[in-house]
């Protein structure tokens, strides 16, 4: 989005068939990936347990302007590996001057334990997901943070969807795919785990890594559930062992 400057908030911070379809899903995940000093694809392999999350703001897709892109500029450009223009002309991600209603700032929900959850409608079934994950947010509101972000998709219909589903969980709305490729989002859901301070615990990257056995009831539900109290959990170990 267009940037203005403004104080730091307290939760700063510190990317044959089967042959030719596995051939399809290596492209679709290379277009959703940013190179980056980790590479890979978010939720895949594990291995980006411990690093701080890329900061970025999106436009509030509920009562935000639509027609912004996302500000993925970092804060630090002798550190970051991210996108950080040399001239320092763009105002980073979490000094934009804009209010919640308009634009929400990834760093703003650093202060607790924070779900992130990638989506988008193209192609895939990702709103079941979502649907469970706003059932948890309300369940453990207070104690958790959580961000549910649209990947370019319409905005209309991102707007209408969060409306008609009811969803009272923040939604962002990701226009031309920046945070996306930013967080190396391969697939619908993507969903990434961070502890307080924006420190990446755990990501998943797929209905069956986030449900439960499919003979359960409400499996995904329960599933995502599982993954915060996890989250929750080792947050408390994480306190505990830095006293």
């Amino acid at each position: 989005m267009a940037s203005q400057k403004s104080s730091r908030g307290p939760g700063r911070r510190y990317s044959t068939f089967v042959g030719i379809a596995f051939l399809v899903l290596i492209i679709v995940a290379t277009l959703n990936t940013i190179r980056t000093q980790g590479g890979g694809t978010l939720g895949v392999g594990g291995a980006e347990r411990g690093i701080p999350l890329s900061e970025f703001a999106v436009p509030n897709a509920v009562t935000g302007p639509l027609d912004f892109d996302a500000n993925i500029a970092q804060d630090n450009c002798s550190t970051s590996v991210n996108p950080c223009p040399s001239d320092a002309k763009r105002t980073p991600a979490c000094e934009i001057n804009y209010p919640p209603s308009k634009a929400i700032r990834v760093c703003d929900l650093f202060s607790r334990p924070l779900v992130l959850s990638f989506w988008f409608t193209r192609g895939a079934n990702c709103l079941p997901t979502q649907d469970a994950l706003n059932a948890v947010y309300e369940k453990y509101k207070g104690r958790l943070n959580v961000l549910s972000i649209d990947v370019r998709d319409d905005p209309s219909s991102v707007r209408s969807i969060a409306s008609e589903h009811r969803w009272t969980m923040p939604v962002g709305y990701d226009r031309d795919g920046a945070v996306s490729d930013l967080y190396r989002v391969g697939g619908c859901p993507t969903v990434a785990f961070a502890y307080p301070g924006g420190i990446l615990d755990f990501a998943k990257a797929s209905i069956a890594e986030l449900s439960q056995p499919p003979t359960e009831s409400g499996s995904l539900r329960a599933g995502i559930e599982r993954d915060v109290k996890t989250l929750l959990q080792q947050t408390r170990e994480r306190e505990a062992e830095s006293r």
